[in-house]
């Protein structure tokens, strides 16, 4: 796909504040000649994740396994309706490539257009990011087809953030809350069980489609993003017990790594990351010449698991108390963030905002708890990562 003018971006922009969810495409001169394109990647997992269309359970031939869905294309003030198709073409071995059309797009269309595609009430509305009426038709007095659709979407999406907000501050009102357990996952697993969220180790979002993330206000700079083991096929150690074993240190009688490692300097263990933009890894090294680089994650994978993992969040601020040996919380303040801006993603690892931490030990026993790969994100560079974000009094509304 092309590059973006500075308008089509900003266009981007205004439908992800008024939270559209969307993918691009761009139709070539050969694709409007010939009446088909390439159902790109993006294209796929998008139709995929909002489950309106799997191309991997697809058969291929148009004619025996095509499937048709409804779709609208839109215009500055009209929109008309239209067919999508989408199949696999026959082909030797493991079949084409998936293709995608949209019926009358070549009346409406020109070569490189870029086009948004939105799945939204079990229909694709496609509109034309670079015809730049996007903004006009959203700041217009007069309703229009557009807007409307945006209107529609934006009260959809922000229905169970409303409805979550609502019984944080019933929460709230209770004042301090017993913590569940007397451990650093007492925040988390506390304000689980006020909102009847069953504890599991499932990395999908916390309630109905939006992570949470509460923090002690007074402790840390850092918000947890996501843990993710590296490509341990492309990585020259193969576990993290060879990681313990490397460079593990000894405290309180237990061997154990609890480290922070960043791309601005070498921690005191000599590790130290660094973005292999040619190769689109990331990859950590040791100052010790016989290891050298042993790890590597792959950037797209990690990019894949920041919008997995926060598509939408409420990052709760609280506050602190400890009675008689007992933490209690009074959970205070949301901010609400929505669509990380991956492409800012190995930036924020060059500046030192985005950090890898380990927290491994071996106990005595022998045995090791390793509880991941993770990676966090320097509080004050919230705004770098996500758009602009709504903030929320819990206590005073």
């Amino acid at each position: 796909m092309r590059s973006l003018t500075e308008i089509e971006e900003q266009n981007l922009k205004l439908l992800t504040e008024n939270s559209v969810s969307y993918t691009l495409i761009e139709p070539t001169e050969t694709a409007l000649k010939k009446g088909i394109m390439d159902a790109t990647g993006m294209v796929r997992r998008y139709l995929k994740d909002s489950g309106l269309h799997n191309y991997e359970l697809q058969g291929a031939g148009a004619k025996e396994n095509g499937v048709q869905i409804e779709g609208i294309l839109y215009e500055a003030s009209a929109a008309v309706k239209t067919t999508a198709s989408l199949y696999r073409p026959k082909a030797k071995g493991k079949g084409g490539d998936p293709r995608i059309w949209f019926y009358g797009l070549t009346k409406k269309t020109n070569p490189n257009d870029i086009l948004v595609l939105i799945s939204f009430d079990d229909k694709i509305h496609v509109i034309n990011l670079t015809q730049n009426f996007i903004q006009k038709s959203l700041n217009s007095p007069i309703a229009n087809p557009f807007k409307e659709l945006v209107q529609e979407i934006n009260s959809v999406e922000n229905k169970i953030s409303k409805e979550l907000l609502f019984k944080l501050r019933e929460i709230s009102k209770n004042g301090f809350i017993k913590s569940l357990v007397n451990a650093d996952t007492g925040i988390g697993r506390t304000l689980e069980k006020l909102l009847d969220i069953e504890m599991n180790s499932s990395k999908a979002p916390d309630y109905k489609g939006i992570e949470l993330k509460s923090f002690r206000d007074s402790r840390g700079t850092r918000k947890g993003l996501f843990g993710k083991t590296p490509n341990w096929n492309l990585s020259k150690f193969k576990s993290r017990v060879e990681i313990l074993n490397n460079f593990g240190y000894w405290e309180q009688g237990i061997f154990r790594l609890y480290n922070t490692i960043r791309a601005t300097g070498k921690n005191a263990q000599g590790l130290i990351l660094r973005v292999e933009y040619e190769k689109d890894w990331l990859v950590e090294n040791s100052d010790k010449i016989e290891i050298g680089d042993f790890l590597v994650w792959e950037l797209n994978v990690l990019k894949a698991a920041l919008l997995k993992k926060h598509k939408e969040t409420f990052w709760i601020s609280t506050e602190s108390r400890t009675i008689d040996n007992q933490e209690y919380f009074l959970y205070k303040e949301v901010e609400h963030t929505k669509n990380p801006r991956v492409n800012q993603f190995e930036f924020l690892i060059d500046i030192g905002a985005i950090t890898l931490d380990y927290p491994i030990k071996r106990l005595p026993n022998g045995s090791v708890v390793d509880k991941g790969c993770n990676f966090k994100l320097k509080a004050s560079s919230l705004d770098l990562l996500f758009p602009p974000s709504d903030k929320y009094d819990l206590i005073n509304f």
